[in-house]
């Protein structure tokens, strides 16, 4: 097939539109996902007073050094999550993933919200906080690989933008998560932000957990799945390692720049006033700007990325984060431009990349597979790239003396995605040339390559 028809969709029209049924279905699933995201990123919002709370040290920045490093447990667990869950989503369904992922999430998010400080407990409430923080990593590593899953398979011939539109939503709940730290900044004293205050994001995040578990029990199985049931891969991790060890280190080159970019911004609350000078307040308003241009912008990009190639999207974007890095660091450094259309300019580069992101890496596997490779992929490159990247932050100001040494860290990951995106052709399609397993009903349909 070629771009052109590829560009327009499965259909002879051109690209179809989403019915009530499959908007059902997307709405429900990235709700989902962005309330479970919420509850992740919550921590990261507090992380200054996490770290007053559970890590004694008279060193300001080795102890954010060590709430940061609390928060990169829990991305480090993501990828035996991912495994996990998408051996089960792949074997025996979606629908079961998606309902116990959201109670486990919930569960630890609540948790965290109730964890004595380190003046109660002593040592046994840092190592509480780490195995907390394993829990919601491990329970997340299936999550949006399920959703981005769920729905490609439920709106095939509006991969594009029905993906797309997880990563808006899921940046709603991180826009939610920034606008409540925010909130609890503006409304209570620093001393009382750092003795009960960051605790609200929490137990906050735990409602809209059981929200969001009721919402998905009304969801039905996938019709792309329950035509390969009886088909479906025996090991999926071990077929996926055995079939398409290039369609997964594409799919991780596809996401690198955006999980860095992410990891940067989520770590900005607490980086910016302890760094460059800036307020609590002028930080987590940067952040919430940022993000909503984000998510807007995402979803124009997603739209576009069901009518042209995906992957000239996420290049452009990748090659804008990559040229623009140094100087953003540095004006933000000198207050020489004011954070408000730093912040702005970030957002509408990284729209580029996060919108047609997942679509291209759903459509590098067959439907057997689909979600480990999803997970495997997704979780590699946002445990390695999105979770360290505030410690690397920390680390590469600590190594250089200069506030602007996370520009190097995203100059690299964007240089990542655009080599991986100049040969992600030659590997892109799979779904289309797939042929169905003998065993099957039934041939599953798939969507569009870009």
């Amino acid at each position: 097939m070629n771009e052109a028809a590829a560009a327009g969709g499965a259909s002879q029209g051109g690209v179809s539109r989403i019915d009530r049924a499959q908007w059902r279905v997307i709405v429900l699933s990235s709700l989902g996902g962005a309330l479970e995201f919420y509850d992740f990123v919550v921590y990261s919002t507090f992380a200054l007073f996490i770290g007053k709370a559970f890590f004694p040290s008279a060193n300001g920045l080795i102890q954010l050094m060590q709430s940061f490093g609390v928060f990169a447990v829990g991305y480090l667990a993501r990828p035996l999550g991912g495994v996990i869950f998408s051996h089960f989503g792949d074997k025996y369904g979606r629908r079961r993933v998606f309902i116990f992922s959201i109670l486990m999430m919930s569960s630890a998010t609540v948790a965290l919200g109730l964890l004595p400080s380190y003046a109660r407990w002593g040592i046994g409430a840092t190592v509480c906080l780490v195995l907390l923080r394993l829990l919601q990593g491990f329970s997340l590593g299936g999550e949006l690989p399920g959703a981005i899953t769920y729905v490609v398979e439920s709106a095939p011939r509006r991969a594009g933008f029905s993906s797309g539109f997880i990563f808006f939503c899921v940046n709603t709940g991180v826009a939610l998560a920034a606008g409540l730290g925010f909130a609890v900044n503006k409304l209570l004293t620093p001393a009382e932000v750092a003795d009960w205050g960051w605790r609200i994001g929490f137990l906050f995040g735990g409602v809209l957990g059981l929200v969001s578990f009721w919402l998905r029990l009304s969801l039905t199985e996938t019709a792309e799945f329950k035509k390969l049931r009886h088909a479906s891969a025996k090991r999926p991790f071990v077929e996926l390692m055995r079939t398409a060890p290039a369609a997964t280190l594409f799919a991780i080159s596809a996401m690198v720049a955006t999980a860095g970019f992410n990891g940067l911004l989520f770590a900005m609350p607490a980086y910016l006033p302890r760094t460059m000078g800036y307020t609590s307040l002028e930080a987590i308003e940067a952040q919430n700007i940022a993000l909503l241009v984000l998510s807007c912008g995402m979803l124009v990009t997603a739209w576009f990325s069901d009518r042209i190639p995906r992957r000239f999207i996420l290049a452009t974007g990748a090659l804008l984060l990559g040229v623009f890095c140094i100087p953003f660091f540095n004006a933000a450094a000198e207050h020489s431009v004011a954070l408000i259309p730093l912040f702005v300019a970030a957002g509408l580069a990284a729209s580029f990349c996060n919108g047609p992101m997942a679509g291209i890496v759903a459509d590098l596997f067959p439907t057997r597979i689909r979600f480990s490779g999803v997970a495997v992929s997704f979780n590699l490159a946002f445990s390695l790239f999105s979770g360290t990247a505030p410690v690397m932050s920390t680390i590469l100001v600590e190594a250089t003396g200069s506030p602007t040494g996370p520009a190097w860290f995203m100059l690299g990951c964007a240089l990542v995605t655009f080599v991986g995106m100049l040969f992600v052709k030659r590997h892109e399609g799979r779904i289309l040339g797939e042929p169905a397993p003998p065993e099957a009903v039934a041939p599953a349909p798939s969507f569009p390559a870009q």
